[in-house]
């Protein structure tokens, strides 16, 4: 056998080691200031806008800044270990060595990827080429999904929202290749040219698989047809956050008569979910449309349709035109992405992607200091704890919710590190002869690991994060929070523990303090302590709660980039969260020596370090096209947003940076919002 070394970059090994020394060797949060902008002006560039001056944007990356500089700290010890990986031919095969490494050798066998060009999708061509009838398109459909394509529809499995103990099957809308509807129906200039680059992008794909420059531009032209049909059917962002209307649950039976011409008892044994008898349907009104479209629309047309979701699925797994056209549309014209990552960069993340918890367990013995669990259980046991306290002393719920509200945060459960039992990848196979093979077979490991829960009791200690992720996340079903051990970074304080400001203003504050309010959002606030969708409220509780929501909805609409506005019905969910970390950072800080004792670190007082530390979690920088783009079809408000939006309601801030009338982000008193 060949043997390969695949040699680290050197600027990776000196990154690994000591990332950001020149830039932070001065306090970070101090270093970073732009003193041309003022603090009342604009706190998010007051804050960040120094490192943004010394950091433009990459040529080939959305966005720079704190969590980029992380993402590549961390990549660089994923890299190492896929690197040493590939370098041992000898692992034992099934091995967790050989899996990474052959996953990772086979996206680095640019050789290999150019001489199959598009033959890794044969079969799945061959099965559409096949299909000659309604029932054969659904069971083609079927197939798709189980390796990772969505064509048609949305389809997946989770807990049911009113049973969290029992999982069930989920139906809803889908099937746009531009991601959400408003991008078929705006009319300002930029989304229309999207639209027109679109059907171009279509043209070339179609051609990069064989037809000629007429069928191409008629394939195009059909898809996008289909496309604007589907979204049309389909219900606004902000209107997929009303809970109760998009749970509809029925019986197969009910489902099989909004769409007449599908069997779902027949579509659900191919998705390998023969027991399945109840399901929910979030949008019934997009199947009916789905029938329509399917008496349609001929055989031809929705064969067309499907390859072209299979391939679009499968661009950057293939030869280099597929993934050269497939960044131009995604990443040129969607998000202002000048040029490509290097390979290993897009291979790195895709290993991660794909086999992270093996990656997870080698990372959290060679990377993680010493600790780690303990110290983020100790900064969310105390977020919980002035939870409690701000719970008990809220002037505007009756005590008959509270103690209702009191009892779900106590049953609130902290999984924070890394998990301790991983999952099973033994059966999941992995050479070095195909990377879209390769992928084909985790994305069919995947759906059979997540579709095999059905019938089986809810698994609460799974985790769905790995420890290398810098994330976290709320779950409703489970009433838990899930902080992994990445989370213990802060760029600028490598070999040290930062001081408590930065701690609960970014790991307290923007961590545990967000994810934990999560459960006391517009949305989850509606879940019981069990994580049912339960009304535990009075309804004069419920109102003034609306009223507060209805408030921070109205402060965001009035934020925009260019001519568009920040949609704070869709955003207010994350909105609040901000508002409500924050305001347990401040609680909890307050409780340390170093808010006490009012220690100055680097001239900043312990609550003007707060502020900036919280900042610094938001110090992201984005292409004026990617933040368009995360308006459209993300739930979180452009990051500036999520510093000036929650800070501009909190006195402390006001004091803290001397803020006065007049300034931009003064509020008047009435104007300032406060939840919990």
């Amino acid at each position: 056998m060949k043997s390969y070394k695949i040699v680290l970059p050197l600027f990776i090994l000196l990154l690994s080691s000591s990332i950001g020394f020149a830039q932070y060797q001065l306090d970070p949060l101090s270093a970073n200031r732009d003193f041309s902008v003022k603090p009342g002006q604009d706190f998010f560039y007051y804050a960040n806008g120094g490192w943004f001056k010394r950091n433009p944007i990459p040529s080939s990356e959305t966005s720079n800044g704190l969590w980029q500089i992380i993402r590549d700290t961390i990549n660089a010890q994923i890299l190492r270990v896929c690197v040493q990986a590939a370098e041992d031919v000898n692992a034992p095969a099934g091995s967790s060595k050989q899996k990474i490494g052959d996953f990772y050798f086979s996206g680095m066998d640019t050789v290999k990827i150019e001489e199959m060009g598009l033959t890794p999708l044969q079969n799945e061509l061959n099965k559409i080429d096949a299909v000659t009838d309604i029932k054969s398109l659904l069971s083609t459909m079927a197939y798709l999904r189980i390796i990772g394509v969505d064509p048609g529809f949305s389809f997946y499995m989770a807990q049911d929202e009113k049973n969290s103990s029992k999982y069930v099957i989920n139906f809803g809308q889908g099937g746009l290749g531009l991601g959400d509807r408003e991008y078929y129906f705006k009319t300002d200039e930029s989304t229309t040219k999207i639209r027109e680059e679109y059907i171009k992008h279509l043209t070339a794909m179609f051609k990069l698989m064989g037809f000629s420059e007429s069928v191409s531009s008629d394939y195009a032209v059909k898809i996008m047809k289909m496309e604007t049909e589907f979204a049309g059917n389909s219900r606004k962002m902000e209107e997929l956050r009303d809970i109760e209307a998009n749970y509809n649950k029925m019986t197969v039976a009910k489902f099989i008569e909004y769409t007449p011409s599908v069997n779902w008892k027949e579509v659900l044994n191919e998705l390998r979910v023969p027991n399945a008898d109840t399901v929910i349907v979030g949008q019934p009104e997009f199947f009916t449309g789905f029938e329509k479209a399917l008496n349609s629309y001929s055989i031809d047309e929705w064969k067309t349709y499907l390859k072209w979701n299979l391939v679009n699925s499968y661009a950057d797994y293939l030869s280099k035109p597929f993934v050269d056209q497939n960044f131009y549309f995604y990443y040129n014209v969607m998000n202002g992405v000048e040029e490509q990552k290097p390979r290993w960069k897009k291979v790195v993340d895709q290993t991660d992607g794909s086999l992270g918890e093996l990656i997870g367990q080698v990372y959290i013995t060679d990377y993680l200091p010493t600790g780690t669990k303990e110290k983020l259980l100790e900064i969310g046991n105390n977020i919980k704890d002035v939870y409690a306290e701000r719970i008990k002393k809220l002037d505007w719920m009756s005590e008959e919710t509270k103690v209702k509200a009191l009892r779900k945060l106590s049953k609130v459960y902290m999984k924070v590190g890394y998990p301790d039992k991983w999952r099973d990848l033994s059966s999941l196979q992995i050479d070095r002869n195909s990377y879209a093979q390769n992928i084909k077979n985790v994305s069919e490991w995947s759906y059979n690991f997540r579709i095999g829960k059905y019938g089986k009791p809810v698994d609460k200690t799974e985790w769905g994060m790995t420890p290398q992720t810098y994330n976290a996340y709320y779950s409703w079903g489970n009433n838990e929070i899930v902080v992994p051990a990445s989370n213990i970074i802060v760029p600028g304080f490598e070999g040290r523990l930062p001081d408590d400001a930065v701690l609960y203003g970014i790991i307290g504050g923007s961590t545990f303090g967000h994810e934990i309010t999560h459960g006391f959002d517009d949305q989850g606030s509606k879940f019981d302590e069990n994580g049912n969708l339960n009304d535990w409220w009075t309804a004069e509780d419920k109102e003034k709660f609306a009223e507060k929501t209805k408030a921070i909805v109205e402060q965001f609409n009035n934020f925009k980039v260019d001519s568009l506005h920040v949609n704070g019905e869709n955003t207010q969910g994350e909105n609040i969260a901000d508002l409500g970390g924050v305001m347990m950072g401040i609680e909890a800080f307050k409780k340390t020596k170093q808010y006490k004792d009012n220690i100055k670190i680097a001239g900043l007082t312990p609550m003007q370090r707060f502020f900036l530390a919280y900042a610094y979690a938001w110090m992201i920088n984005m292409r004026v096209e990617s933040t368009v783009r995360l308006i459209m079809t993300d739930e979180h408000a452009p990051p500036q947003f999520r510093v000036l939006g929650p800070l501009s309601n909190f006195e402390e801030f006001y004091k803290a940076f001397n803020i006065k009338e007049g300034d931009a982000m003064w509020r008047d008193e009435d104007e300032r919002i406060e939840i919990w």
